[in-house]
């Protein structure tokens, strides 16, 4: 599937090492190319920026994505939000471990990473674990998500 959409990431002076370290995170991902900012005689704004990343574009497992080393003009919050949608707690884990950065900034399966970028890591069937009120009073303790921490249907414990 081709999409002309294409999220752009601004980040400080770290681009390249985020690119890198989301690509090597996420199968079925690569850097699709980098391009430099040029000395910075040419001008004003390429001051201090020589050799940063002017344009970075990668694909996370599937997901196109543009980045750039803009300085410290824009910051991430999180009011934009990357989901990765898992198919057990295994996933979760293992995306959990890599990604959450900010201890202070985990609830309900959203974490930050170290580059400031906030991942919603959620199990791909939520809806299914959604099933009244102990399960949203469930899921709004949670920083991480743990499946088996929802009550089944019946409002019985999950269990393992």
């Amino acid at each position: 599937m081709t999409t002309s959409l294409r999220p752009c990431l601004w980040f400080h002076d770290n681009a390249e090492e985020a690119m890198r370290y989301y690509v090597g995170l996420f199968p079925g991902s690569r850097i699709e190319g980098i391009e430099r900012y040029p000395d910075a005689s040419l001008d004003r704004h390429f001051e201090g920026m020589a050799g940063k990343v002017l344009s970075g574009r990668f694909t996370l497992d599937g997901m196109p994505f543009t980045c750039l080393d803009g300085g410290p003009a824009f910051t991430f919050t999180e009011s934009i939000s990357i989901t990765v949608a898992c198919a057990d707690q295994a996933e979760i884990d293992r995306y959990w471990a890599a990604l959450s950065a900010v201890p202070e900034s985990e609830q309900c399966g959203w974490c930050k990473d170290r580059f400031g970028l906030s991942w919603q890591i959620l199990p791909a069937h939520l809806d299914e674990l959604m099933t009244g009120p102990a399960a949203i009073q469930a899921l709004m303790g949670m920083g991480k998500i743990v499946i088996s921490e929802f009550p089944a249907a019946d409002g019985e414990p999950r269990g393992q």
